[in-house]
């Protein structure tokens, strides 16, 4: 009965990420192309069984920024079985503009996963986060509880409906330093008053009688 699975496609050309040392524009080529290759066969299943797949945008993968995920689509031939997990705690370090994205990708989002982010740079946090742990205040940016970070969730709710997004509102959450049975209900609580029904009528309508 599950329309929608949500996960990861894994990629063979993430150790490039910084482009250095350079490699050819071939090698990245290669590396959607391996991904076209591995990934019909299984969405050939997934329109087999009726069931789309949603994945989720993220570093070390095929897809984790907004061109990355352009080229990905365009591997498959923008195939409808494949589509995309909303998740902005990845975009806000990146410098993605989260709520932009769901409106390009407007036919695409096919799951939504609210986890939070909180940014700090100072000059020596930086966002590739250090190779320290999570929660250690040296990182550039950390994830938090939804409604402490920078996400902004209003706007972003308000762009989900007016794409007519009526799927999933998963709360994923991850934050070091917050005990997650305090935090868990109040990311709940913090997302829930965003989650409020759109307007049936217009505003201005009364100008037009």
């Amino acid at each position: 009965g599950v329309g929608t699975v949500v996960g990861f496609t894994g990629s063979s050309i993430w150790q490039y990420l910084a482009m250095f040392p350079p490699v050819p524009e071939k090698v990245i080529d290669a590396g959607y192309q391996d991904f076209a290759d591995r990934w019909n066969p299984i969405l050939d299943v997934f329109d087999e069984c009726g069931v789309r797949f949603a994945h989720e945008v993220h570093p070390s993968e095929i897809a984790y920024d907004y061109w990355t995920t352009v080229r990905t689509l365009e591997a498959i031939g923008h195939r409808e079985a494949f589509g995309l997990n909303w998740d902005p705690s990845h975009f806000m370090w990146q410098g993605i503009d989260p709520v932009s994205f769901i409106w390009d990708f407007k036919d695409r989002i096919y799951h939504v996963d609210c986890k939070d982010t909180k940014l700090r740079p100072t000059g020596r946090n930086t966002v590739l986060g250090s190779h320290l742990p999570w929660g250690d205040p040296r990182r550039g940016w950390d994830f938090v509880s939804a409604g402490r970070g920078d996400v902004p969730w209003e706007s972003s709710f308000r762009a989900l409906t007016a794409i007519g997004y009526t799927g999933p509102i998963s709360v994923e959450w991850e934050d070091a330093g917050m005990d997650r049975l305090h935090g868990a209900p109040e990311a709940l609580a913090a997302l829930k008053k965003y989650d409020f029904p759109a307007s049936n009528t217009s505003f201005d309508a009364a100008f037009s009688q």
